[in-house]
């Protein structure tokens, strides 16, 4: 049984890498930022990306008649999360980010009788508490109105740490919705392996010094002695928080994100034996779970790197999701 997928706000492709490994191939894709784009397209050439005479297209304007997107079995979608964050202002679906997840329920609908099987949503974990519970109410309404399968029990916090190799500590909310015309019912069997051997930094990080000297500070930068006053030892991560500095646990690394390249805030830094310096964008895109064969283009910026990678969803825990996805499509699926 050939699977396909359709990705919405693809971004680098953490999702598509994800189902790849179980053998489901993304026919198109949807992304507007140019710079992810380049990215993705280098990573999958195969995969159409929808765009028009100006670009890529937004999924605000993309339309499934007039764009001819193929029906396909998985439609997947980590959608902005800044407005369903516990650590931003939590406008939800009154931020113009938080409304974009309308466009997914649009995207859907427009399908009609071809509506993808299984649809997975991914975002923040607070999701589901924010506004008193009505963020994750308004989703699970809209769902059911457009014909999943959907309840409380189909929405998963998976931290990476927990349940994969990486020493990564990323929390995020997977949320499956399952179609009333193919499925019974939305249950599904999901086997989240218990990770208890100890994480080791080394076999991500490269603790000898031979990287490029553009990663390191200098001994007067302020941030280097903010850093260096709380120092312990070099086999961990020190986070920098623009004011205070955050020590990490040996051989974990603290959640990536998408303005750790901007300097100043959330930026991990470790100390090697040539001194202190930032994590490369290798580095960073292992501790993403990203395979080596994984590339950007030769004229992409290192802060777009840095920003693509904390913008990604983590392959190998969409491995884990996705699995019991196309286990339930071949044992269950009907019509």
């Amino acid at each position: 049984m050939n699977i396909k997928a359709g990705a919405l706000f693809a971004g680098i492709g953490g999702f598509c890498i994800g189902l790849k490994s179980l053998g489901v191939e993304t026919a198109w894709a949807v992304e507007n930022d140019p710079f992810a784009v380049a990215t993705y397209k280098k990573n999958f050439p195969n995969t159409r990306v929808v765009s028009d005479e100006l670009g890529p297209k937004s999924v605000i304007d993309v339309e499934v008649q007039v764009d001819g997107l193929e029906p396909v079995d998985i439609l997947h979608a980590g959608f902005p999360c800044q407005s369903f964050s516990g650590a931003g202002v939590r406008k939800g679906f009154a931020d113009p980010r938080g409304k974009l997840f309308y466009e997914i329920i649009r995207i859907v609908e427009e399908f009609r009788d071809n509506r993808p099987s299984v649809l997975i949503l991914e975002n923040s974990p607070y999701l589901r508490y924010g506004d008193g519970g009505e963020w994750f109410y308004e989703v699970s309404k809209e769902l059911k109105k457009a014909g999943y399968w959907f309840s409380s029990d189909n929405a998963l916090e998976i931290d990476s740490f927990e349940h994969t190799d990486l020493p990564q500590k990323r929390n995020r909310l997977f949320m499956l919705a399952f179609n009333y015309d193919h499925f019974k019912n939305g249950r599904f069997k999901l086997d989240l392996p218990k990770i208890i051997e100890e994480k080791n930094l080394s076999k991500f990080i490269d603790f000898s010094g031979s990287v490029g000297s553009e990663y390191y500070l200098d001994p007067e930068n302020r941030y280097h002695k903010m850093i260096s006053q709380e120092f312990i030892d070099d086999k961990r991560i020190y986070q920098l928080r623009k004011y205070f500095v955050r020590v990490k646990e040996p051989n974990e690394c603290p959640t990536l994100t998408a303005n750790m390249g901007l300097g100043g805030h959330n930026v991990p830094f470790i100390f090697d034996k040539n001194g202190l310096r930032k994590l490369t964008e290798r580095e960073c895109l292992l501790l993403q779970g990203f395979p080596e064969w994984f590339e950007f283009p030769d004229d992409i910026r290192p802060t777009k790197k840095y920003q693509q990678i904390g913008n990604s969803v983590i392959p190998g825990v969409v491995e884990l999701v996705g699995k019991c996805v196309v286990e339930k499509i071949k044992t269950e699926r009907y019509g």
